[in-house]
Order: structure tokens, then C-alpha cells, then sequence
């Protein structure tokens, strides 16, 4: 990630090739300004979409919402380094990275919790060796800026003195990729988060802790003007996706600063 970083202002700004967008069904006004989100997860989208298009504060203030879903690390990078969305859903470290809070004034409106990084095999749990993992069939996520998917197991497996010659690396483009992969024995460990829904077909006795406190998820929004209406708006907004998401992880979710405006937005 950190090479991609140095090297970004040297690739020039294409157009999208990998995202996907959506936008309201109509116009919410004859303003041109558009609402743009930057998010990688669909099921979010789909859910924020209706509830940003009906909002009052949006509707006042802009003419229509733009969603782009993002694929890879390439999109998240181009479009945050650029500062195009006003609202995205991102890790911080890609914010960090870019400078983007001081730049574009991204401020850090709510946050998903911190996780685990875990070793997850199918039959055994997993040793933090090198004699055990040499020449296993090791999945993580093709996505460098990703930390339990990618950043972390990689430091523990350099650490250990382990490398292309001596093990095998699989990339997948998800978490669920590579779940599918272990079940089907593609792979022998897999690196990744453990989930509520991972009980029902894995085995807690067999993932084993590569790192405790992994950074969450985060809502920034691009705040040059003290738009407080947006923000409480926003924040309205994100609360109501997390109440109805059905995965664990995206119902919790925390605030900051929250809004106590009582104002129907």
C-alpha cells in the first residue's frame, strides 16, 4: 500500500471501470450539486440510497445522490486521493494515507467496531510456526491496504521467516471468496475476521488470533462548511441502515459528536 501511495500522483485520473453506481430514481431538485457516496459494501448502498433520497436536508440542499460501490483498492484510493465523494465508508488508514482529512476537510461522523485478524482452517486449529505452516495453502485477500485480510497475515508470515519459496498464497477478491474456498478445500487457512454467521458452518476451536484490535469501518463526510444540517442528516441516515442491516457487524455502530438536532431531517 505504501508504494501505491508514493507512486499515486503519478497515474493519471481515469474514468471508472470497476465501479458500479446508483442514484435516485428521479431529480430531488433543479440543483446541479450531486450528493456523492463512496462505499464498498452493496448491501449498504442499497439500504442508504432510499433513506438519503427521501431525506429533507438532502433534498434542500442537493439535487440528486450518486452511490458508487467500489471493487478494489484501486478505486478506493483514486476516489478518496481525489476527495470526489462528499460521504464515504472507508478504513482510516486509507484516509491517513492520502491526508485527505486535512486536504478535503473529511471529518469522521461514526464508526463500526474494531475486530480481530484470525488463522481460520477447516479441520485443525492453526499454529503460529514455521515448521506448521510450511507449505501450507495460505488464502488472503487481494487488496494490500485490508489488514486481516492481507497487511496482518503477511507481517506474521514474514516474521516468521516464510515466504512465496516455502508456502503457497492464494488471493481472493472477498472475505466470502475465500470462505467458499476453505469449505471446498481449495485452501488450508484462510486469514479474515470471525463472524457470528461463521459458527453455523466453521469451528471456533480452529481459528487462531493474529492481531486483537483490528481498525473498524468508518463514515467520513467532507466538511469545508459547518453544514451541521447535513451532518445531523447523515448521521440519521447511517443510524437507520445499521438498525436494519442484517449483518452483525454493521448494526454496531458508534457516533461522534452526535447530532441532537430535533429537527425532522
Amino acid at each position: 500500500m505504501l508504494g501505491f501511495v508514493q507512486n499515486f500522483a503519478e497515474i493519471d485520473e481515469i474514468s471508472p471501470q470497476t465501479t458500479s453506481q446508483l442514484s435516485c430514481p428521479s431529480s430531488l431538485s433543479a440543483n446541479r450539486n450531486i450528493f456523492t457516496v463512496y462505499l464498498t459494501e452493496q448491501s449498504i448502498a442499497e439500504r442508504a440510497l432510499p433513506l438519503l433520497c427521501e431525506n429533507g436536508v438532502v433534498k434542500r440542499q442537493f439535487g440528486n445522490v450518486k452511490i458508487i460501490i467500489g471493487r478494489n483498492d484501486f478505486d478506493t484510493f483514486r476516489f478518496i486521493n481525489h476527495g470526489v465523494p462528499e460521504l464515504s465508508l472507508v478504513k482510516s488508514n486509507v484516509v491517513d494515507a492520502f491526508g485527505a482529512d486535512r486536504i478535503y476537510h473529511y471529518d469522521s461522523i461514526a464508526a463500526h467496531p474494531d475486530y480481530g485478524a484470525y488463522f481460520i482452517a477447516l479441520r485443525e486449529k492453526p499454529a503460529l510456526s514455521k515448521e506448521y505452516l510450511l507449505g501450507k495453502r495460505i488464502g488472503i485477500l487481494d487488496y494490500p491496504s485490508s489488514r486481516s485480510g492481507h497487511i496482518v497475515p503477511k507481517t506474521v508470515l514474514q516474521r516468521l521467516g516464510l515466504n512465496d519459496s516455502n508456502i503457497k498464497l492464494f488471493y481472493y477478491n472477498s472475505h466470502q471468496e475465500m470462505r467458499r474456498a476453505l469449505m471446498a478445500g481449495e485452501v488450508d487457512i484462510i486469514s479474515s475476521y470471525w463472524g457470528k454467521a461463521d459458527e453455523q458452518v466453521l469451528s471456533k476451536n480452529y481459528i487462531t488470533s493474529l492481531e486483537d484490535s483490528v481498525p473498524g469501518m468508518r463514515w467520513y463526510l467532507k466538511m469545508q462548511d459547518n453544514n451541521t444540517d447535513l451532518r445531523c442528516a447523515v448521521q440519521q441516515v447511517i443510524a437507520q441502515v445499521a438498525n436494519n442491516h442484517p449483518r452483525k457487524y454493521y448494526r454496531d455502530v458508534v457516533m461522534f459528536n452526535e447530532c441532537t438536532s430535533n429537527e425532522n431531517v
